[in-house]
């Protein structure tokens, strides 16, 4: 099986731009357009979230896909699964709206559509090569790679920054 994409998030690039958030709600909208998305009932919602800590950083959040995930096994309906990918999901037809699995999540990463009673997530954009989100930030704050790619990326960087504080 070959190694599944993530969304990493690169906090020394966040501006707190919020692009990635009106991306993601756009993208999970029925007309996939922001005018369409704004005039659209119900409002559809983000998956992403920014928070602001301290004066200066920002941290986009999204669904971690938790290896061992307590939304999963805390859905009292089943409605919470993980497809062949590894990406969890919610059966929004057996979703009762009991919003048991938002008070379990660790990173507060799942939301509350109260019009319609149904938890959504981040679900990683699965008609789309790239998540929306990742393809909206103009600073390069989340990527999408596999954990190794990823690793590597950084790994480089690190490097290539302690060459530059040495001297080299």
């Amino acid at each position: 099986m070959s190694q599944p994409k993530e969304i990493f998030v690169r906090t020394d690039r966040c501006v707190g731009c919020r692009s990635c958030i009106t991306a993601c709600a756009v993208e999970h909208s029925a007309s996939k357009t922001l005018f369409g998305a704004i005039a659209e009932t119900p409002r559809p919602k983000s998956r992403v979230y920014v928070e602001w800590v301290a004066p200066d950083r920002k941290v986009p959040l999204v669904c971690r896909h938790c290896e061992d995930a307590p939304c999963m096994h805390a859905c009292i309906s089943g409605a919470i699964h993980r497809d062949a990918d590894g990406v969890v999901r919610t059966d929004t037809d057996k979703c009762i709206g009991c919003w048991t699995c938002v008070m379990v999540c660790p990173y507060g990463v799942i939301g509350r559509h109260l019009e319609a009673h149904k938890a959504y997530r981040c679900d990683r954009c699965p008609d789309r090569d790239i998540p929306a989100c990742v393809s909206a930030c103009p600073t390069g704050a989340l990527v999408y790679q596999t954990v190794p790619d990823y690793s590597e990326t950084v790994r480089q960087h690190a490097s290539r920054e302690l060459l530059k504080a040495e001297g080299g």
